[in-house]
């Protein structure tokens, strides 16, 4: 799934080349992709795009009458910059949204599970954005950080979009590397140099992966969006720290990589994929 890095790079590349200009239409090309009824798309035709925003994993399209557009690419899905735009309806479309000067955004999604949707607001009106927590580079959330007695698993907390916004699967994984702290630890548990740990990797991982984002151009259109992490997707290769072979727990819908080395005091976690406990 896109991320915070991945998004906010894409955000920068749209309204270097989009704002400004007037959008003229709009291709629903998915089912029950648009989430919201009133306002009507209609309401952002022939108005000026002002400019391309991010909050959270959303792409923010504001429009000078005070609508915006939200954008959710959820795990597989991609945007495609178009000029001219096409007319086809590739495999997975979601929308297409048409501005002047022969430019177009279409938005489809890889696999079968469409869950990509985009939602159009009326001026105050926050949508799916009202109940995203702190982006994660916020002193907002560093304070989270330092003072919360929070008993989850920090993994699990990472990827709460209304705890802290914009971390997904991929960076939580190397980000704990980078920390140096088991996924299975809680907030409550850690001390203060790890919490100072914690925070220091989310900063220089997520700094990480925008300055390699940038070096993109156009939209966001690979299969895959794995290649930069450092662990992530890593299972059974080298630790590029201490040369270990890198774990995994698997759960049914994503798994998590680490170093037992580095990561657990030589500690093989739990795998529920192989139903077995090693202590």
């Amino acid at each position: 799934m896109p991320e915070m890095p991945q998004m906010q790079a894409l955000a920068d590349r749209l309204d270097e080349w989009l704002a400004g200009s007037e959008m003229v239409a709009y291709e629903p090309l998915g089912f029950s992709a648009l989430k919201t009824f009133d306002p009507p798309p209609e309401s952002v035709v022939g108005q000026r795009l002002e400019h391309v925003g991010r909050r959270a994993k959303y792409l923010v399209f504001e429009f000078a009458n005070g609508n915006r557009i939200l954008m959710h690419l959820s795990q597989a899905g991609r945007l495609d910059t178009e000029t001219p735009p096409k007319r086809t309806k590739p495999k997975g479309s979601v929308v297409r949204l048409r501005f002047a000067g022969e430019k177009a955004l279409l938005v489809r999604e890889f696999g079968h599970e469409r869950k990509a949707g985009w939602w159009v607001l009326a001026p105050g009106d926050e949508g799916p954005l009202s109940s995203m927590g702190p982006e994660a580079l916020s002193d907002e959330f560093a304070t989270v950080v330092r003072t919360s007695t929070d008993s989850r698993r920090v993994h699990t907390l990472l990827r709460d979009q209304h705890t802290v916004a914009g971390i997904g699967r991929g960076y939580s994984d190397d980000i704990l590397h980078r920390a140096k702290l088991s996924p299975y630890a809680s907030l409550k548990s850690m001390s203060p140099d790890e919490r100072e740990r914690l925070l220091a990797a989310v900063h220089d991982v997520l700094a990480d992966g925008l300055e390699r984002e940038r070096k993109r151009e156009g939209g966001l259109s690979a299969n895959k969006l794995g290649e930069h992490f450092t662990v992530h997707g890593k299972a059974g290769v080298p630790c590029p720290t201490c040369g270990d072979d890198l774990r995994r727990v698997s759960y049914e819908s994503h798994e998590v990589v680490y170093c037992p080395q580095c990561q657990t005091g030589g500690k093989v976690l739990a795998d529920r994929r192989l139903s077995r406990l090693v202590k």
